[in-house]
Order: C-alpha cells, then structure tokens, then sequence
C-alpha cells in the first residue's frame, strides 16, 4: 500500500472541483508532452495512465515503469493524476480528455472504485479498452481487466512467515489495519489471519486499530494497543508506514526487540527496514510490473484488436533476512534491488 489509504473523499464545492478538473487537464497535457518528447508523434498508439496521486513513490513507479514499456513499444504515453488521493472528480475528467485526444486505452489506479464505473463505462463503449491496476473497480467487471497484487496471499505469506517465526510462544496480536470497508486492507488483514491459522474472533487478537496506512497513525495505534494489552508479542500492519509507527511506539516503551512487526508493500524505505531489523519481514509488491503488462496489454489491443481481460496477478515475493523453515523468501538484497520509492 504504499500508495497509502484507498478510501473515497468527496471534493466540496463547485469552486474545487473546477481546480481538480484544471488540474487534470494540465496533468493529461503535460504528460502526453513528455512521452512526445521522448518518441511521441503522429500515427504512435496513445496510452494513458491516470493514477491517484503523482506524488507518492508507488505511482511515481508505475508511471515508470508506464514509460519505459511505452518507449519499448515506440507508444505514446499521456499521464495524470488526482490532486489527492480520492480526488474522483479529478480522475473523470481525466478519462475524458484521454478518450478524446484519442487513447486506445486507460490505465487507471481508481480513487473512488464505485464513483469512477460511469466514466469507465463511457470510455468503453467508445473503443477505449480500460485496465485497473492494484485497486479493482467496484464491481470489477467494470474494467476490461485487472493488474494487481494478489493482496490476500500477501497477507497470508506474512501470516506463515510469523506463525512460523512464533513457534513455541503464545501469541498475543496486534493488528494496525487500514480503514473500514476498504478491499485492499480487508485482504491483506485476512491473508495474514489465514496464514497464521486463526479466525477473525480468535482471543490471540488483543487490539485492532484502523491508522490509514500513516506512519503517525500507526505509532498512536500502536501506544493505545500497548494500553489495552502491554504483553503485545506480534504485531501486524497494513503496510510499512504503519509498521514504523509501531516500532516507534514499541521504542519508546523499550519494547522494539521482543516484539515481531510484519507488513506489506516492499517499498525502498520498508526494505531498507527489515534490513535494520525495525520488521521482521514485508511482503512485497511490484508497481512497476502492473504498468509495465498494462501498456504491453494496450498496444496488443491497438495492432490485432484483442482486449486484455480477467485478472493477472502481478506477484508478491516475502522478504526477510531472518528465514524461516517451510516458508520461502527472498533476502533484503534483493528486495533492495526491487523496490520502488
């Protein structure tokens, strides 16, 4: 995660949504700028890719790697990108100005899942093939296809490697989650319950709270669990922001060496983590990947006409310096070497 908190924000008032469509517009111009600039021009297919944010490293990744597959292909790539993370309004207006300057396809990260399906219906229904990466649309079917990690097996390679790492104590479990309803958090929490082998009600769950995949949320989530239960053992989180929180709050008690973190994302900044010892092992993910097969999927589209459809799952990989027997992993060398931010 990475890219931090999916929930929706609605925009208020007329006067900002006139800025977030501003803004879009001169994203959509300043990308398709840039690709010409490095191989644009007449009768190139035209890519788009439009993600929540261009600020946060996940998406300044994917758009990397959106680039590099675009010069490979000698493609036109056109970029933009919400204000914030939410901004759905700012996505529409995307969507519209891609489709007409003449995009054969969209890659897109949705903000607002469900929000975004009619500008995804309209862009369909005029040619354009659009491709969801890492967050699927609500329902899914709404886009031709999905790019993304399989969030729930990232959970529960995290879950075995602490089961694994636990033998012999009694766990007690903290769990630094993401935000209510939202699907990624929901299954990274119960790939990571799967693989430790317990339910959602198990008593070895002694404090969950929601921190928004923050840092500083994750450190209050942190101190309140250690509150409620100071003999917290484990501790689970949403992604490594969340779980730097919580080894600052653990410092801070004198805590940060008997207790286990675990997390998601397989950012720089969390693989240089685990490699410090701060978390015991992440699960990571790879942007850059998702970019990558969505614009190879595009072009296939735009020279022999065959929409890309389904989910393809752009793979995980746990990432440790402290194995453990019976589960597979890969050391902070090479997570190192593939992370992004």
């Amino acid at each position: 995660m990475s890219r931090t908190t999916r929930m929706s924000r609605s925009v208020p008032g007329a006067v900002a949504v006139t800025a977030v469509a501003a803004l879009a517009l001169t994203a959509c111009g300043s990308g398709s700028g840039a690709s010409s600039a490095a191989g644009g021009g007449t009768g190139k297919v035209k890519v788009g890719l439009i993600t929540k944010t261009d600020t946060n490293p996940f998406f300044v990744k994917m758009k990397e790697g959106a680039e590099r597959s675009a010069k490979e292909h000698d493609a036109q790539l056109l970029t933009a990108a919400g204000k914030f993370d939410g901004d759905n309004a700012g996505q529409v207006t995307a969507i519209e100005n891609m489709v007409a300057s003449g995009v054969k396809g969209i890659l897109l990260t949705p903000s607002d899942s469900k929000a975004i399906v009619p500008a995804i219906e309209k862009a369909r229904a005029k040619g354009v093939l659009v491709i969801a990466l890492d967050t699927p649309t609500d329902p899914q079917r709404a886009a031709d296809a999905l790019f993304a990690t399989d969030n729930l097996h990232a959970g529960e390679l995290i879950g075995e490697y602490a089961k694994s790492a636990m033998r012999g104590k009694t766990a007690r479990i903290a769990t630094l989650d993401l935000a209510p309803g939202v699907s990624v958090g929901v299954q990274r929490h119960d790939g990571f319950l799967k693989g430790f082998g317990i339910g959602a009600e198990d008593k070895s769950i002694v404090c969950s709270q929601d921190t928004g995949g923050d840092q500083a949320k994750g450190q209050t989530a942190m101190e309140n669990c250690l509150q409620k239960d100071p003999g917290i053992n484990l501790v689970y989180t949403i992604n490594e922001p969340a779980a730097l929180g919580a080894y600052t709050a653990l410092k801070a008690k004198g805590r940060e060496n008997d207790v286990l973190i675990v997390s998601v994302d397989g950012g720089c900044t969390g693989a240089r983590a685990v490699k410090d010892g701060k978390i015991a092992a992440t699960s990571q993910q790879y942007p850059l990947k998702m970019a990558e097969q969505g614009v190879d999927a595009v072009v296939k589209y735009a020279k022999g006409g065959k929409k890309a459809s389904g989910y393809t799952d752009t793979g995980v990989t746990l990432i440790t310096d402290k194995t453990q027997t019976g589960v597979t992993s890969k050391d902070t060398g090479f997570g190192l070497k593939n992370c992004w931010g």
